[in-house]
């Protein structure tokens, strides 16, 4: 039976914990911006008839963080010897 590298696997699960670790950044860093301090919903701009609601774009960016991170997982684990 071929050995697995634990190297490859190592790599494999920092890179999904990085890669979730860059989503939850950028969720948290684009709802603060959007909901800053003050009154309703002033972020860098006062112009609240072109405010744009920010979680259709942070929906779609956890999608495809969650499926990223859901098949390194995935590779790592069937690849576990048992």
């Amino acid at each position: 039976m071929r050995r697995r590298a634990p190297a490859a696997r190592i790599a494999r699960t920092a890179l999904a914990f990085a890669l979730l670790t860059i989503t939850v950044w950028l969720n948290a860093t684009i709802l603060i911006e959007a909901y800053g301090s003050g009154p309703p919903y002033h972020g860098r701009t006062a112009n609240m008839d072109k405010w744009t609601h920010p979680l259709p774009s942070l929906i779609s960016l956890d999608v495809v963080g969650i499926l990223v991170v859901r098949a390194l997982v995935y590779r790592t684990a069937c690849r576990a010897d048992p």
